[in-house]
């Protein structure tokens, strides 16, 4: 059992190197959205209940930032917590809140954060979560504010339908206020309100969803116009790092269009 175990772990290795080897000869994506799908399901088929899947999909998106890093993928969008999730049950949603403040909390003193200078930023309606939550996120905030080498946007509490509908109460402010005309509302308009204004490339170039399902869920509806889209058969908590490089090379081989 043991030799089979350490057999395994030698072709796993060996396939980590031929991928970077691969992705290393293209241009990474710049900016990558992910779904991070099918916690319940695995948990599931472990025998055990949902928090159970919460935690073990927790531990798999810790691990995210430092493949994203060393693979060159400057910024990443991970689509925690939508606002449809917050209408599961009492139970559920308590249990996940308090999974996402915990990770949250050790990501605020997580020195990897200060140390490769990872501006962190939620996106989402933070408001509707407990102030606990949202006063972490307030600091992480704060914290890596100055920070440009890394970004990670956490999407807790979001719907892209939400966020557009964000933009047109602003652009509708702004209208009735005089600062504005409607001749003067361009594509860019809208895109400079949005939760991503802030990144270098707001735009994903890769979204990557896991557990199979095959489609956005509300996931940055504006932003994802012209991403490229990759649906893993592998549910969240047992996301590998081969798995984010083998959806890479996809990527790389792919030719982008943008519409034309």
């Amino acid at each position: 059992m043991f030799q089979s175990v350490l057999r395994t772990v030698g072709v796993y290795k060996v396939y980590e190197r031929r991928l970077r080897a691969e992705i290393g000869r293209s241009e990474a994506p710049r900016h990558i959205g992910i779904i991070l799908d099918g916690n319940r399901r695995w948990a599931a088929d472990h025998g055990n209940g949902p928090n159970y899947g919460h935690l073990a999909g927790a531990d798999t998106a810790e691990n995210l930032l430092d493949w994203c890093r060393e693979i060159g993928i400057r910024s990443v969008t991970i689509y925690g917590l939508s606002t449809e999730n917050l209408s599961r049950s009492p139970e559920e949603v308590s249990e996940i809140l308090k999974i996402v403040e915990e990770r949250l909390d050790r990501l605020l003193h997580d020195e990897r954060i200060y140390r490769d200078g990872v501006r962190v930023k939620a996106i989402g309606k933070v408001e509707l979560l407990p102030e606990t939550t949202q006063s972490i996120l307030r600091q992480l905030e704060e914290r890596t504010a100055n920070f440009h080498n890394f970004y990670l946007n956490i999407a807790v509490a979001y719907g892209g339908r939400m966020e557009i509908t964000d933009v047109v109460r602003s652009i509708a402010s702004d209208i009735k206020d005089g600062r504005l005309s409607p001749s003067q509302i361009t594509q860019e308009t809208i895109a400079g309100r949005l939760y991503t204004a802030h990144l270098p490339n707001p735009e994903p170039d890769l979204i990557i969803r896991t557990s199979g399902e095959e489609r956005l869920s509300n996931f940055l509806l504006w932003q994802g116009a012209y991403s490229e889209l990759i649906f893993m058969d592998v549910y969240w908590p047992s996301f590998r790092k081969i798995d984010l490089m083998r959806a890479v090379r996809t990527y790389q081989r792919r030719t982008r269009r943008h519409g034309k």
